[in-house]
């Protein structure tokens, strides 16, 4: 067995996020080996609505314009979804999942296209990017630490065998996570104790029935009869092939039901159908418990899985990997605080643990409900004034969710605050949330300018700014500094002075500094030393 030292970070798992993270750790000059058991992507298009804060990543990667330009369906035709009630074709309708609605706060638009189209686009980049070794073929079969570093050992489909040896190994390993097992980190189950078939199928006769719906790329299904659950067409491309997915009878097989009957059923017409894929898959939430052992880590559906309910699965994991980006590098490079690992987990875990119950959850029981109470055989006119809430309630359900890190240990956030997926979009500068895009008297807009490390933005206070880079310089920390005015937008920042981390989420925001001393006791918590005002928070699920 060949026994090598490969890189700082050893990433099982060559799916969208164990790349993902692989060309986040590059860009800040973090070697890594990515093993990848599958020599091309999967087909299965899962993973598709790709939002405005996932392709804040692919511009900062290099891969934005490769991403668009994979897209399956039209550039012109639209990516957003609809709800419909009783059938495809029942003329009973509102919008679903408006993203369009917060990209006011965001620095690029959102996406859709297949997750293996998106896969290639990043193996593609990783392929580009010197500071990346992909072992595409191999398969991990065990993973162990010790005091000075980690081992994993893989093997190829010859039956080759070898040992990466690496400072910290990083289980993007789906599910069913090998790394999760063996770094001993439990998990927090939901099972709905539901079946659901997966159909990937091919029909020109549905893309010509849903021409109704101009611009519309998913379909979401309520039927009475399914108590919330969901009947879920989606578009791959633009005439032909089609996704769907809906609960079946536990014990359905491949041959013992009639799936096209069932695709009528849903549609409330016939067409054309040409099977491409038939799969099952449980219906379970499960959140591991902490996200890291040592110097094992786990990210994406490793960490967290669930349901392909309003696309927060793919997302959530992109911004693991890129929470987690930073905090590596800081630590290679020897900048870190003590704390700055493990608030990886305390920030990511609480905030997937809220995105499963407060969003994908809760749009079953909020459907369940609804179905109970109206009925448009029973009351039209009490089911129609309900259905007119409906569509005020799918908009408000974008602006709210808005994860945040609040309650991390390493931002200055409200006292009594915790890490959540439920919040508000705004253009303020607050200490826990993304920072939302201004333009700069110079031209171009913030997003531009924010450095791979920290980012001071100083509007009107350059004596303040004068302190921090003395406190980053002896800190070793690296820190851009932009310095502008209040005006022209960035007033809306309601704060003078602001400091963002790495990963574009706002650190602490002020218009002024208390003491003299605040720029290193404000530096030194954002990168993990607890002991400058901040105790550690346990994850919570």
């Amino acid at each position: 067995m060949e026994t090598s030292t490969q890189a700082p970070v050893v990433i099982v798992g060559g799916g969208p996020v164990g790349f993902g993270l692989a060309i986040d750790l590059a860009t800040r000059g973090i070697r890594s080996v990515v093993v990848e058991r599958h020599a091309t992507p999967q087909p299965i298009p899962k993973g598709q609505n790709l939002t405005q804060r996932t392709m804040e990543h692919f511009h900062v990667w290099g891969a934005e314009d490769a991403l668009r330009a994979a897209r399956t369906i039209p550039r012109d035709y639209g990516i957003g979804g609809i709800t419909t009630y009783g059938t495809l074709l029942s003329g009973i309708s509102h919008d679903w999942l408006q993203r369009e609605l917060v990209r006011p706060f965001y620095a690029a638009d959102n996406e859709r296209l297949p997750q293996y189209a998106t896969e290639a686009v990043l193996r593609q980049r990783a392929a580009e990017l010197g500071a990346i070794e992909t072992l595409i073929g191999w398969t991990c079969t065990a993973v162990r630490q010790d005091a000075s570093g980690a081992e994993t050992d893989i093997v190829d489909a010859a039956g080759r065998k070898r040992t990466l040896r690496s400072d910290f190994v990083v289980g993007c390993d789906g599910s069913r996570s090998l790394v999760r097992e063996q770094a001993g980190l439990t998990q927090t189950r939901s099972d709905h104790d539901r079946l659901m078939v997966l159909l990937v199928f091919r029909s020109t006769e549905l893309h010509q029935l849903l021409e109704r719906y101009p611009g519309k790329s998913f379909f979401n299904v309520l039927h009475p009869a399914l108590d919330g659950y969901w009947k879920f067409f989606g578009r791959v491309d633009l005439g032909s092939t089609w996704f769907f997915h809906a609960p079946v009878p536990a014990d359905t097989t491949r041959d013992n039901f009639d799936f096209a009957r069932f695709l009528h059923e849903a549609a409330g017409a016939k067409f054309d159908i040409s099977f491409d894929h038939i799969g099952f898959w449980d219906l379970r939430f499960a959140v591991a418990d902490n996200y890291r052992a040592g110097r094992l880590f786990i990210a994406g559906d490793a960490a967290h899985s669930h349901p392909p309910y309003g696309g927060y699965g793919v997302n959530s994991g992109f911004e693991d990997a890129v929470n987690l980006s930073w905090k590596l590098a800081a630590t290679l490079q020897g900048w870190a605080g003590p704390g700055l690992l493990d608030s990886y987990g305390a920030e990511r875990q609480p905030v997937f643990a809220s995105t499963a119950r407060d969003f994908i959850e809760q749009s079953i029981l909020i459907d369940r409900d609804f179905l109970r109470r109206h009925d448009p055989a029973r009351d039209r006119a009490d089911f129609e004034a309900a259905w007119e809430e409906r569509r005020s309630g799918a908009r408000a359900e974008v602006n709210a969710f808005e994860p945040h890190y609040e309650g991390s240990p390493i931002v200055f956030g409200p006292p009594g605050s915790a890490c959540s997926a439920i919040g508000g979009h705004a253009f303020a500068a607050r200490a826990g949330h993304h920072l939302a895009p201004q333009p700069l008297s110079a031209g171009g807009y913030v997003f531009e300018r924010l450095g791979r490390g920290f980012t001071l933005i100083a509007l009107g206070a350059g004596e303040a700014a004068d302190a921090f880079a003395a406190a980053a310089k002896e800190l070793g920390v690296p820190l851009e500094i932009i310095n502008d005015t209040a005006a022209q937008g960035r007033e809306k920042y309601q704060a003078r002075l602001i400091l963002v981390r790495p990963d574009q989420f706002v650190a602490w925001a002020a218009d002024r500094l208390s003491a003299p001393a605040e720029p290193a006791r404000v530096l030194r918590r954002a990168i993990g030393h607890l002991d400058s005002g901040a105790a550690p928070r346990a994850a919570t699920t």
